[in-house]
């Protein structure tokens, strides 16, 4: 199944996202109705608040009385942060259940207005956020809310910053507009990157890709889009093979400042080759289906082994982030390269920048094409050439791979 995190500051119209993905066909999990389910009277979320809040927290009936709990915590990060340890392990373990009982092709939305506060973003596939600026979400709690501009300005400061919010964000909706500018929104992740996504997952295909090689202008959210995707296979392994494996960003969209394709490359280190198999179904699950019969490094290269330049190659489900996995064994040829290429043209900008010129070159005569493939494997002859300044490079620096787990 499709996992999707749903958040956004209060007032953002996070609401009306999750209500829309509901019209749609999306399975919610409303963190909010299940934060309200587990206190209510007689569960055991309940009696831990009132042992550690007391009983002034109850109404007349022996419910929970919400104004007066949130003047006992808000602006007091100290006891917040007690009323979230009692909740929030209840709410993720019933939204747990809600999960284990969807079907295996749905799309699942969670609906956690705390989801970057409590570290959650590497569980989902994707992390949607909904997003406004402040000052238009303070109005909306004074108009709509009847709040007073503190007590709006407290809420907003109990929660995450909303720089931190759009750093954890795959997908941002803005909702600074008409309501119905945010339907629309959400009606076209659905239909042109979460139902497809979905179906790619169930099927365990990846995202097509079409077309020759297009050069943009160097992003420097790459490297946050980067991390964000390793967490999120790391997350995906099994928890006994997460200190045995590495994850780096490689490729030209790791070098700050050099043209590319929009492509993230990604290496995942593992002990040896037979460790990278064993993998696959996780990274498939995680969105990063195994593509068949690639099995080693372009062999146009003049290798005395070609076993040492073996790698498992993984891609994008996903249709709205290109990403290219490869899977190679520690101390092997290809993944060595990898990490030392990387970090000469990190080091060296006239490197980076010959690079950059046959990158331009090639793309324009290749711009016809209808895949990359021939972009690629024009690219191997230079790279042959330019292994031997790499090598130099390598021994005055001192340079040396990192090892996993470190």
């Amino acid at each position: 199944m499709l996992k999707i995190g749903l958040t956004g500051g209060i007032a953002s119209g996070k609401s009306v996202a999750a209500a829309r993905l509901r019209e749609r066909g999306a399975v919610l999990v409303d963190a909010d109705a299940l934060a309200r389910e587990v206190v209510e009277p007689g569960t055991e979320g309940l009696a831990r608040v009132v042992a550690e809040f007391g009983g002034g927290v109850l109404d007349q009936d022996g419910r929970l009385d919400r104004p007066k709990l949130g003047a006992l915590v808000f602006g007091n990060p100290e006891r917040l942060a007690v009323l979230n340890g009692i909740v929030h392990p209840l709410v993720r373990s019933r939204a747990a259940a809600i999960v284990a009982a969807a079907q295996d092709d749905a799309v699942v939305v969670q609906d956690i207005p705390l989801l970057v506060e409590t570290g959650q973003g590497s569980d989902f596939h994707l992390v949607v956020v909904v997003d406004a600026p402040e000052d238009i979400r303070l109005q909306r709690m004074l108009d709509h809310r009847g709040m007073t501009a503190e007590a709006a300005r407290s809420r907003m400061g109990a929660q995450a910053s909303r720089e931190d919010r759009l750093a954890a964000a795959d997908v941002v909706l803005h909702n600074s507009e008409s309501l119905q500018d945010l339907v629309d929104q959400v009606d076209r992740l659905w239909d042109q990157r979460l139902v497809p996504f979905a179906g790619n997952l169930a099927a365990g295909a990846r995202a097509n890709r079409h077309g020759g090689p297009v050069l943009v202008p160097a992003d420097p959210l790459w490297a946050q889009q980067a991390q964000r995707l390793m967490s999120r296979i790391a997350k995906a392994l099994p928890v006994e093979q997460r200190d045995a494996v590495r994850l780096d960003h490689i490729g030209s969209t790791s070098v700050p400042g050099l043209e590319a394709k929009d492509v993230i490359d990604l290496q995942l280190t593992v002990p040896d080759i037979q460790a990278a198999d064993a993998l696959a179904p996780a990274l498939a699950a995680a969105g990063f289906p195994v593509v068949p019969g690639i099995t080693a490094d372009t062999p146009k290269r003049s290798r005395p082994d070609r076993r040492d330049w073996q790698k498992r190659f993984h891609v994008n489900a996903d249709p709205g982030r290109d990403v290219n996995l490869h899977v190679r064994a520690e101390g092997s040829a290809g993944w060595r390269f990898a990490l030392c290429f990387r970090d000469w043209l990190r080091a060296e900008p006239a490197a980076a920048a010959e690079y950059l010129a046959l990158k331009r070159q090639l793309a324009a005569a290749h711009s016809g094409d209808r895949s990359t493939a021939g972009y690629a494997e024009a690219k191997e002859d230079w790279f042959t050439a330019a292994e031997e300044a790499l090598e130099r490079w390598a021994e005055a620096s001192g340079w040396q791979p990192p090892s996993s787990g470190s």
